[in-house]
């Protein structure tokens, strides 16, 4: 039978979508492009903002008036978070939420025996421990994605994954040197770490994200290892002296801001003030001279007056973020900040990004033209393009390198996002 899938969100999800796929190919069943005629599609939902549930809901309904006798099994987090909601859309033969991905092939199974529909959404315990199997592919063919932590007990206000996603869980050390060296042997030579609340790996055990980190870096074949969104609080001065011994690792720290203002991160319940911030971002820069910091910003969060979103953009100028993600507040039913007084308006979220990201353009472009006349490795994904350690993208203007290989070359130019270079 021929399987098609359709995932929203982040690389999280991504990566069980992969564990999905795996384990229905395992049973013969042959992955298609949503394109293609199918007869399974399953829908990997997201539910980080109001919007993204509308994309899922407008999904399942074009697949399902496009694909009349398919089976559509919808899952993710928006199921988990309001499953009650989800309950009641029209379209999903099969609707599970995300404590068990691999509840998906079982259930499919079910429905092609019974034809009856299925509706199963577990709450996540305390008691919970990872359980989300381990990959052999990813879709990219020289990075892969490694989940290794699961669950987020951090409440900041806007945010509803800690109700999706449930308690800080982390993926066993013995299993993740497992997957990376299964990775290295199907040809990925750099692998990213990655999870819901990353920097909370191994909490409450002995464990934390540097071992996962020396684990991957272990296996032969894995060339690079990076990991993936920050929390800053989480970052200590013995964790940054143990990335630093490993030849691996690789210098680009994603730290999540939200905002430069200390007022706004209060009412965000952010664990950290700007001035926290501006001393590890310091003391990073000092052990990491070449690092690059990247972040996400939030514009127009309830109460945002202009005096704090000019705070918080002066804050992103001073800092001189590489590169910035920036996404206006989106009001998410479930959460305190839904009911906080004084919301901004979609004019001044609109406004206020444009203005962010123009000065965070800036400030990338700054990060990249300081990279000009150096010489640096490039970890090649096809012959004339890859990344640097520090996530630089580059293309080679003479010559040719293999794919998978690390080759070290010379800056000569940029334009936008990308520099140019020489062997």
């Amino acid at each position: 039978m021929n399987i098609a899938f359709y995932t929203l969100g982040c690389k999280v999800n991504q990566y069980e979508t992969q564990v999905i796929r795996e384990a229905f190919e395992s049973k013969g069943y042959k992955t298609v492009p949503t394109s293609a005629p199918f007869d399974v599609l399953v829908i990997n939902s997201c539910t980080v903002t109001a919007e993204s549930d509308r994309k899922t809901r407008q999904a399942l309904h074009r697949f399902r008036k496009n694909n009349p006798n398919a089976v559509i099994v919808l899952t993710g987090c928006m199921v988990q978070a309001f499953s009650e909601r989800t309950k009641a859309l029209d379209g999903a033969d099969i609707i599970l939420g995300n404590t068990d991905v691999l509840k998906t092939v079982s259930s499919v199974e079910k429905f092609l025996n019974d034809g009856e529909p299925i509706f199963e959404v577990c709450e996540h315990k305390r008691t919970e421990r990872f359980n989300t199997p381990s990959i052999t592919e990813f879709a990219e063919r020289t990075r892969a994605y490694m989940k290794i932590e699961d669950g987020c007990d951090r409440f900041c206000t806007y945010c509803i994954i800690p109700t999706a996603r449930g308690w800080v869980r982390s993926k066993p050390i013995a299993e993740i040197k497992a997957e990376a060296e299964e990775l290295a042997k199907n040809g990925f030579v750099e692998v990213v770490l990655v999870g819901i609340n990353l920097t909370s790996y191994g909490k409450g055990e002995d464990m934390d994200i540097c071992d996962a980190v020396d684990a991957v870096c272990a296996a032969q074949g894995i060339k690079r290892v990076r990991l993936g969104s920050l929390e800053p609080d989480h970052i200590t001065d013995q964790m940054l002296a143990r990335f630093k011994r490993q030849e691996k690792f690789c210098p680009q720290f994603h730290l999540s801001l939200q905002s430069g203002c200390d007022k706004t991160l209060a009412r965000m319940n952010r664990h950290y003030d700007t001035a926290f911030y501006r001393d590890l971002v310091e003391r990073i820069r000092k052990i990491f001279p070449d690092a690059a910091i990247t972040t996400d910003i939030m514009v127009g969060f309830a109460g945002e007056s202009e005096q704090e979103f000019e705070e918080s953009l002066d804050f992103a100028r001073e800092i001189g973020f590489a590169k910035s993600h920036i996404f206006a507040y989106s009001r998410r039913e479930g959460t305190v900040a839904y009911g906080l007084p004084n919301q901004v308006s979609n004019a001044q979220k609109s406004e206020r990004s444009r203005r962010m990201i123009d000065a965070t353009k800036s400030t990338e472009e700054a990060f990249l033209d300081a990279r000009i006349g150096s010489v640096v490795d490039v970890l090649f994904e096809t012959e004339t393009e890859g990344y640097t350690k520090n996530y630089c993208r580059v293309k080679l203007q003479n010559g040719k390198a293999s794919t998978g290989e690390i080759v070290s070359v010379k800056i000569i130019s940029r334009e936008n996002d990308i520099l140019f270079a020489q062997l």
